[in-house]
């Protein structure tokens, strides 16, 4: 009877978010923020990847069953008193800052492409990332919008942009995760479009860039194990464990999910994208390890989740299975996608790093960082929780 019950919760919620995405589609009249799904002889290309299964028409995490285990135990029916208390209805924790979170406001260093020996990085906020190395500049998952989502309700950031889009410098690429809206902007993406830019994706997600008017030579998409060498710079394709799709549950896992292993001659650095913790990373650190930087995915995590985002204490696991230097938590700070509070990946991440002597680097955002010039870093969010 439970599991009957169980069902019919999942499929009432299940009708209710394609019922409201339906609307939206229609009122939008097949919205460009959907982006387009593989096809022809893209959809042909991507058969062949040995992630795809062309039965089920998906991609598939290194462990094939981790999507459908993720929600065991967790159902409002194994313990509706606290699934009653804790949902985004009836959350007392503070998920969105009450005041404005400190920034950097001086900009963007005059020399901050000047990176032959080292690596810099200004973090954006949320996964977002300004990188130079080997003298080339990377944007990161850039999300300039105000919403992550496909309408303008839904998922406002904390703040606007603390660099405008248009103060920032020549970018040589940019490198995409994957295609959920808080990492895939549509606006940002088609701000770029006339650029003298390469774009590096995973595989499947080019086709939303050629939606939205990116030239199909700009386009670079790799799948897990692949990798490609564009001005000095090496961009390895690695796995990561999560899902994709810009219609939840509809069109899902048509286009693949990474994580990026970048490296010069004489630095490299990790960019988790979203995951939850798994066999990769200590895969990844033996084949390309050790890092410099290690960006990871550290905030809107959840125990129901722990499948496809860290949890706090695997964050430093992951950290150590890669063999990084330094760890930079990312995936926090700038939009609210879970129920904790929206400080929790700094306080708890800083914490487990300190037990274990780990060098973690906390700037605000927009303060620039020079792998060179390490310095100690305040908890800037201790004064304003």
């Amino acid at each position: 009877m439970r599991q009957v019950l169980d069902m019919i919760f999942e499929s009432i919620k299940k009708f209710i978010l394609t019922a409201g995405l339906c609307i939206i589609f229609l009122v939008v009249g097949g919205c460009d923020q959907f982006g387009k799904i593989p096809h022809g002889a893209h959809l042909t290309k991507i058969k062949d990847s040995s992630n795809y299964d062309p039965v089920r028409e998906e991609f598939l995490n290194l462990n094939r069953d981790v999507l459908n285990e993720m929600g065991k135990g967790h159902s409002f029916w194994d313990d509706p008193l606290k699934r009653l208390k804790h949902n985004y209805f009836f959350n007392k924790n503070e998920t969105v800052p009450k005041v404005k979170l400190p920034e950097y406001t001086l900009g963007i260093p005059k020399d901050f492409g000047n990176s032959r020996d080292t690596i810099k990085f200004i973090w954006l906020g949320h996964s977002s990332l300004l990188v130079s190395i080997d003298d080339k500049i990377l944007l990161i998952d850039p999300i300039f919008s105000r919403y992550a989502a496909p309408v303008p309700f839904l998922i406002k950031r904390f703040q606007m942009p603390v660099i405008p889009i248009e103060d920032l410098p020549d970018i040589d690429h940019i490198l995409i995760s994957h295609d959920h809206y808080d990492h895939l902007d549509m606006e940002t993406i088609a701000y770029f479009r006339n650029k003298n830019i390469s774009f590096i994706t995973p595989l499947g997600v080019g086709s939303h860039l050629r939606r939205w008017g990116i030239d199909e030579k700009k386009i670079f998409e790799l799948d897990w194990g692949e990798s490609i060498e564009l001005k000095g710079l090496k961009f390895n394709c690695t796995p990561a464990q999560h899902f994709s799709g810009r219609m939840a549950s509809i069109r899902a896992l048509k286009t693949l999910w990474a994580s990026w292993v970048v490296k010069s001659e004489t630095k490299s650095f990790y960019f988790s994208g979203d995951s939850g913790y798994g066999q990769h990373y200590k895969n990844i650190g033996r084949t390309h390890g050790p890092f410099n930087l290690v960006f990871m995915d550290s905030g809107q995590y959840n125990e129901r989740w722990r499948a496809v985002h860290n949890m706090p204490e695997e964050v430093i696991q992951g950290f150590s299975d890669l063999q990084g230097e330094h760890l930079i938590p990312v995936h926090w700070a700038m939009f609210s996608l879970s129920l904790h509070n929206w400080y929790d990946p700094g306080l708890e991440i800083s914490k487990r790093a300190e037990i274990q002597n780990i060098s973690v680097l906390t700037p605000k955002i927009g303060e620039p960082v020079d792998l060179n010039r390490i310095i100690s870093f305040e908890k800037w969010w201790e004064n304003i929780k």
